[in-house]
This record gives structure tokens, C-alpha cells and sequence, in this order.
């Protein structure tokens, strides 16, 4: 299966096969390296420092999983999660993000519990879900991204 990295110069999407994925990727449209950026198909840890480069620069719609490691109803809904992320590889990224490490970001969307589920699109949050919600709502909002 072809593992899709979106370039962090370009935002180019670049399909990586998997007889390449062991060498160290280059974008095919600006040649920056792709060492490090979000893959899609995957929850991709994230900083505080990263989120305008991953998030607020993405040319794909992003969910970004706001969870701490304690939390019992994170840990419930992080396979649902993993399994969103590969179903919709290629036209979603996936990050996680740990907010009892990582606060500037869960300050500034003025997070008051976890798991939160925050929807971007174009770099704007667009929807949020708080708790540990059922798969088919989560989905309805990613479907709802994806228009």
C-alpha cells in the first residue's frame, strides 16, 4: 500500500510505494525532504510548535485528536481513531496531541476536557467534539470535512 506524506514546502502530496519507503523521501514537486512530515493513514504525534506547519498549512482536511495519556475514554476511542485515519488515507491527516505536555494549543481552543476532537479545514477550525463519542459521529464529521 502506498503511504501518502504531504510536503511541508510544497504541500504537495506525494505517494510514497512501498519498495521506496525505506529510502529517505523527496517531494516530486519542489525536492524538499520528507523526513519527519505527517503521513496520512496515520495518527501523527504532534507539538504545540508544529501545529501552523502541519495543521494551519495542510492542503488536506485535518482531525486533530486533543487526549492525555490518563485519560481512560482517550484510550477508548484512540483505535477508532487509527482506523478512521487509515480508512480515509490520501484525503485526511490524523494527529494526536497530548495536551497535558502540550497546553499552548489546547489554551488557545480554550480545551476544558479530553478526548476533544477538533476539524480543520483550509487551516480553520470548522467542528469540535468533546468526549468519547460513537465512530458514526465522528465519521459523519469527517464526511462533513470532506465535502
Amino acid at each position: 500500500m502506498n503511504t501518502m506524506i504531504v510536503c511541508p514546502g510544497c504541500g504537495a502530496k506525494n505517494r510514497i510505494p512501498p519498495e521506496k519507503q525505506h529510502l529517505t523521501p523527496k517531494c516530486g514537486r519542489c525536492g524538499t525532504s520528507l523526513a519527519g512530515a505527517p503521513v496520512s493513514g496515520l495518527v501523527n504525534p504532534i507539538l504545540d510548535a508544529q501545529f501552523h506547519q502541519w495543521i494551519e498549512r495542510s492542503p488536506l482536511p485535518v482531525l486533530l485528536d486533543l487526549y492525555s495519556p490518563t485519560c481512560g475514554p482517550c484510550r477508548t476511542i484512540a483505535p477508532t481513531i487509527e482506523a478512521l485515519a487509515r480508512e480515509y488515507a490520501g484525503r485526511l491527516l490524523v494527529f494526536k496531541l497530548d495536551t497535558s505536555t502540550q497546553q499552548m494549543t489546547a489554551a488557545r481552543f480554550q480545551i476544558r476536557g479530553v478526548p476533544t476532537l477538533l476539524f480543520f479545514k483550509e487551516g480553520q477550525m470548522v467542528d469540535q467534539l468533546v468526549g468519547a463519542v460513537p465512530r458514526t459521529e465522528i465519521e459523519q464529521r469527517i464526511l462533513s470535512l470532506l465535502r
